[in-house]
């Protein structure tokens, strides 16, 4: 509306610059309990989702299912997610995928051992598994 009001375009008015490097340089973060993740979409990506490369160790405690508004994608690049989901745990192997609903209680670890996953979360999901205290 703004930018119809100015008689200009929305990327004008942000300063768009359509030159941008259109690379994305991941970075890794480590958090405490041995996962790094790499981001694989720029931050305030438009459409509210987070895109992620994401390494998980397999458990060391008992699982501590969790549960949060939104929805949650993951793809196996390498080794065996061990998913709980709900009163079900399912092995999800390098070349499948899961898809769920995070309100239903869920936790995920490698299977024996570390595991790599490819990860999709909705600004929900983004705010529960990467910004909060991964104890």
């Amino acid at each position: 509306m703004l930018a119809r009001a100015l008689d200009t375009t929305v990327d004008d008015l942000i300063g768009h610059d359509p030159h941008d490097d259109v690379v994305i340089h991941p970075v890794a973060t480590n958090f405490g309990d041995g996962s790094v993740h790499w981001p694989l979409s720029r931050t305030n990506d438009p459409s509210g989702r987070h895109v992620a490369k994401m390494q998980i160790p397999a458990a060391q405690g008992p699982p501590v299912p969790r549960v949060h508004p939104g929805r949650e994608w993951f793809y196996v690049l390498h080794g065996t997610a061990r998913l709980l989901l709900g009163d079900r745990e399912v092995l999800v192997r390098a070349g499948q995928a899961a898809e769920f609903d995070t309100m239903t209680p869920h936790w995920i670890a490698g299977y024996e051992k570390a595991v790599d996953l490819l990860t999709i979360f909705d600004q929900h999901g983004e705010r529960v598994h990467l910004r909060r205290d991964r104890t």
